[in-house]
């Protein structure tokens, strides 16, 4: 095993734990280039401890900032400092966890160049999920998941045929309103959607999390990843995150992926794959987990899963758009602008306007853009 990687997002909760996991397997993982956002604070000791050979920082003031501290170092800013760390010669292997639609390029060029790409970012799918499959397969590109729920379908499904298979099965912590009415979800603050009950992620993510519109994305990347048909995917809420995804085959038999919740697991797996390594999670303790439990989400009160289903069955650019004008309503939700249940009821609305256009990714991108605008103002 000799992975050189870049890390799209390396100071998010994914980016720090490949780095755990960078530490502990050096050499055969190298850290050869990074890239963030903004956040220059936690980006120095990473390229002080890590010695890339490339960062890029988006947001160019930032960038500006870095350079300064390492006046040595090529920094790189904006869309075209994220495409020259992706696809940078002496990378072999790169990480896409950067958040939102922003990372759709980066991965696509990273493909074109031939890198394995281990991804944590589900906006890479569910925008553009049909083009980059096929990108990849005309490129003989692995594309090997990191979020837990799809690396446990991907290990489930070792040495199995796709054509065996009746059902993937998507779990979900239900996040922190399992148990909250109807009428108890028009007073959801800030503060209660960011307190996850299992997770600790960034904010977009983990009020996602709170809408099951993680879970939603969770299926239209399922679908694609994998090549599996809507009507075979099925999402079960699983309060104790144990058990991370299922696969059911043709004759009955049910193979699950089950750990304590840690995404250091799922990360090192699509790090180290096809070896399996020696990881400093502790062996798992079935007697603390003596009760797991199991239900069918309710989709009328979960509304932007329901949507996620809704976008799939249009195809097209259907999905794009909905990721889109999510990001932007989440966005608005964390300001303060709309309450919690609205980004549902204003994500409905904006999908029954939707006019479906091809998934070429100049058309993809064109939605995007335009999604955005419109929850904008929604």
């Amino acid at each position: 095993m000799n992975k050189k990687i870049a890390i799209l997002g390396s100071t998010g909760s994914i980016g720090k734990n490949t780095l755990n996991i960078a530490r502990a397997l050096h050499p055969e993982i190298q850290v050869k280039a990074l890239a963030a956002k903004s956040n220059i604070e936690a980006l120095e000791p990473q390229i002080r401890e890590f010695h890339p050979e490339i960062v890029a920082v988006y947001e160019e003031e930032k960038a500006l900032e870095l350079k300064k501290i390492f006046p040595h170092l090529k920094i790189v800013s904006g869309m075209n400092g994220l495409l020259e760390v992706a696809t940078h010669p002496d990378v072999n292997y790169v990480v896409s966890a950067m958040t939102g639609s922003i990372g759709i390029l980066p991965t696509a060029e990273a493909i074109r160049e031939g890198k394995t790409i281990g991804l944590a970012n589900k906006e890479v799918l569910v925008s553009a999920g049909a083009y980059i499959m096929q990108l990849a397969k005309e490129k003989g590109v692995s594309i090997l998941p990191i979020d837990s729920e799809h690396s446990a379908i991907f290990q489930c499904l070792q040495g199995n045929s796709l054509k065996d298979v009746r059902r993937l099965i998507l779990t979900a912590s239900g996040g922190p309103f399992l148990h909250t009415s109807l009428e108890e979800m028009r007073a959801i603050t800030l503060e209660k959607a960011l307190a996850h009950p299992t997770w600790n992620m960034g904010p977009k993510v983990t009020i996602d999390s709170s809408t099951l519109m993680n879970k939603g994305f969770e299926v239209i990347e399922a679908h694609f990843l994998f090549g599996i048909p809507l009507d075979k995917i099925e999402v079960v809420i699983h309060p104790q995150s144990i058990i991370h995804s299922f696969v059911e085959y043709v004759d009955g038999s049910i193979l699950a992926q089950m750990s304590e919740p840690n995404m250091m697991m799922p990360i090192q797996y699509a790090l180290t794959y096809p070896e399996r390594r020696q990881s400093p999670i502790k062996p798992f303790e079935f007697a603390k987990h003596s009760s797991l439990e199991f239900f069918t989400p309710d989709r009328s009160k979960f509304r932007c899963l329901d949507l996620a289903f809704k976008a799939l069955e249009q195809g097209g650019s259907a999905p794009c758009y909905l990721n889109a004008a999510n990001e932007v309503l989440v966005e608005r939700f964390c300001q303060k602008e709309i309450g919690w249940h609205e980004i549902g009821s204003k994500l409905e609305s904006l999908l029954l306007r939707h006019s479906v256009q091809p998934s070429d990714l100049d058309s993809l991108l064109k939605v995007d853009a335009a999604a955005r605008e419109e929850a904008q103002m929604e």
